[in-house]
């Protein structure tokens, strides 16, 4: 008892106290101390052993890098696309000098006079259609009325314009002054009557006067027969009548076609290279249209040409109800 007073009393403070802390034997200290001492080594070995690294410079590393970029851009050309649709070009229009305003007759005037008095281009060419049309302005209200001209223009013009402010009132009738009007009939040539009995026709070879024969056909509607009849290249059945926007609420009428009019069985159409024609050619087509023919276009320029009528198929907006119906018109 005595000998262990005397050693812990020799010991240090520090450890005497991580004896009495931890319940450390005196060889257990030591070791622990030993083995805090190596592990500090271990931490600063490294910093001691290895070797004082050089310092780093990036300038040369910089400039090999941008002689590669360099190199790359010298060797890399700009990609070229076609153009998938041609584009038009339309002239310029001249610039048509003023002229000071001063009082003049607006039935004198033409589309380029109308310019030179601050109308725009288009409004010149409506005022003289218009004037056209009704035979002639008489009163500034009628120009007034053209569809299109600004509040501010007719305001700036009406004091030089040479016509009445309006139309004069209209003259009222009664009833015994209309009975006794005596109306004299159509001069000859103006009015020819409809044959009662008439001869059917080939509607492919007929033109407006052959369709004005039948009753209820007038000049437009006779017009737009042949204007649908060229875009489609013919008509192969006569069913195809119903598909003029003028046609398909009037089935009196298409009676009336089908009924005079026939289609010669061995007709051939205007083909249609769905290959080469561009696009102006495909899209006037009732068959084809705007959208259908820019698909067309730019799917051609991406695959091969189209050998039969089913390899359109592949062409997911044409249904096979319009395939099956553009196909006499086919040529490859």
């Amino acid at each position: 008892m005595k000998h262990k007073i005397i050693n812990s009393a020799a010991a240090p403070g520090w450890q005497l106290w991580v004896r009495r802390y931890f319940k450390f034997s005196r060889r257990e200290t030591s070791g622990m101390v030993v083995l805090l001492l190596l592990m500090q080594g271990l931490l600063f070995a490294p910093q001691l052993l290895l070797p004082a690294l050089p310092h780093y410079d990036p300038a040369p590393d910089q400039a090999q890098l941008n002689l590669l970029a360099a190199e790359l851009a010298a060797q890399r050309q700009p990609r070229v696309y076609a153009a998938r649709y041609p584009r038009h070009t339309y002239p310029r229009r001249t610039v048509v000098p003023q002229v000071r305003l001063a009082p003049f007759d607006p039935n004198t005037l033409t589309a380029t006079d109308w310019e030179a008095r601050g109308v725009a281009h288009f409004l010149a060419q409506r005022l003289v259609h218009f004037r056209d049309v009704i035979g002639g302005f008489r009163a500034k209200e009628q120009i007034k009325r053209t569809y299109g001209l600004p509040d501010s223009v007719y305001a700036r013009l009406a004091p030089y314009i040479q016509l009445p402010d309006q139309l004069p009132p209209r003259e009222k009738r009664t009833a015994r002054q209309y009975a006794n009007t005596a109306y004299e009939p159509h001069p000859a040539g103006n009015y020819v009557r409809k044959p009662k009995n008439l001869a059917p026709f080939d509607l492919n070879g007929a033109d407006t006067t052959q369709l004005m024969q039948i009753r209820g056909i007038g000049r437009g509607l006779s017009r737009r027969v042949i204007d649908y009849r060229t875009q489609l290249g013919g008509f192969l059945r006569e069913e195809q009548l119903t598909e003029i926007y003028s046609l398909r609420d009037a089935p009196d009428l298409v009676d009336s076609l089908r009924k005079y009019t026939f289609v010669t069985p061995s007709f051939a159409p205007a083909m249609l290279d769905i290959n080469t024609a561009p696009f102006e050619i495909l899209q006037a087509h009732p068959y084809v249209g705007k959208r259908l023919a820019r698909v067309l276009v730019a799917f051609r320029q991406q695959h091969p040409p189209f050998k039969q009528a089913d390899d359109l198929r592949q062409i997911r907006i044409l249904d096979a109800e319009t395939l099956d119906k553009l196909r006499p018109y086919l040529r490859f």
